[in-house]
């Protein structure tokens, strides 16, 4: 008896050995796992994977833009894809917010790859799966690192205009805070310095900048902390009045290149958003975590997929609660 309690003992340990390493996350509705497609649509990672694959080949910029797409998810109301949602009824879109209004972008891919996955296994994968998987294959496709991306998460029937203005942070925030409203979604300075390093890829416009070069505190000076020939350079496409929808590249070295220049460039105070420089100049733990990932690119790279998948992780509607939508536009009728 005693011997074949060992062996069932030894064989339980020998299977753990080799379990791949989960980011399970656990919620107040259930659990997310990597797993949770592999039975009702098999093809669905493959499916997001071709689509986003195909659309950042025809424009580098959409990586960029569809893991922006999660984070602004994310960060109101949880990741439960509210930010798809059109005004209709009494839902009032979250396209509209100052975050987003002009500067999201990547709606046409969700559809695609919805529409895809509807005539693959109808009714079956959420739209706010859909986002945190092409936020994944796109940091990959883009050169950056990869991770199991825990699944299961279901859709909601409402959407927040007031949370999309309030708890996204904006370029001009304080260090405080920035912090502060990664604190609100259980994410810590070290969640905050690695995902930041999202802008090593993606463009800002002209808007999000502009108080940087001619009156970054009411004075009419510019900011002292972004280097003097490097503003020059970006007043020339981004005048004081005028242009606001002219792009920049967040990391001018390797704009579409997910790598560690982005922290190498702040070092250099050439981060372009006022909330890219003061990770280094407000705050000591942040400072050393950029120095830490400017110089260690895999060190970086392993604490963004973790960061990533903790992001994934808020709030989301699980078991019961929302539902799979059919469009991502609209709720279910």
């Amino acid at each position: 008896m005693a011997q074949s309690i060992s062996i069932v003992l030894v064989l339980a340990l020998a299977l753990l050995a080799f379990a791949p390493l989960c980011f399970c996350g656990k919620t107040s509705g259930g659990y997310l796992y990597p797993q949770f497609y592999d039975r009702s649509c098999p093809k669905a990672q493959d499916i997001v994977n071709s689509i986003v694959a195909k659309a950042v080949a025809k424009e580098a910029r959409m990586a960029a833009s569809l893991l922006r797409l999660h984070f602004h998810d994310c960060f109101v109301k949880g990741c439960d894809a509210s930010i798809l949602l059109d005004s209709s009824g009494s839902i009032i879109t979250e396209k509209t917010s100052n975050p987003n209004r002009n500067s999201i972008r990547g709606l046409e891919v969700i559809d695609e790859i919805k529409s895809a996955l509807e005539k693959e296994c109808p009714r079956t994968v959420s739209c706010a799966d859909i986002v945190a998987l092409a936020a994944r294959d796109s940091t990959v496709i883009a050169g950056g690192p990869s991770w199991e991306v825990p699944l299961g998460r279901r859709d909601s029937r409402g959407a927040s205009l007031s949370g999309s203005n309030n708890n996204i942070p904006a370029p001009n925030n304080t260090f405080q805070t920035i912090l502060t409203k990664f604190k609100l979604q259980g994410l810590d300075v070290v969640d905050l310095v690695a995902l930041s390093g999202s802008h090593t890829i993606g463009n800002a416009r002209c808007t999000s900048f502009r108080q940087r070069l001619y009156n970054q505190s009411g004075n009419g000076q510019p900011d002292s902390t972004l280097q003097q020939s490097y503003a020059a350079q970006l007043r020339t496409r981004c005048p004081r009045s005028g242009g606001d929808q002219n792009l920049f590249f967040l990391d001018f070295v390797s704009p579409t290149k997910f790598d560690n220049s982005y922290f190498n460039n702040i070092l250099a105070s050439k981060g372009l958003l006022s909330s890219d420089q003061v990770l280094l100049t407000k705050n000591e733990a942040s400072m050393e975590l950029v120095k830490k990932y400017a110089e260690n690119n895999e060190l970086f790279f392993e604490q963004f997929a973790k960061s990533m998948v903790k992001m994934g992780n808020i709030s989301p509607l699980t078991g019961s609660r929302g539902e799979i939508r059919k469009s991502c536009r609209k709720i279910n009728a």
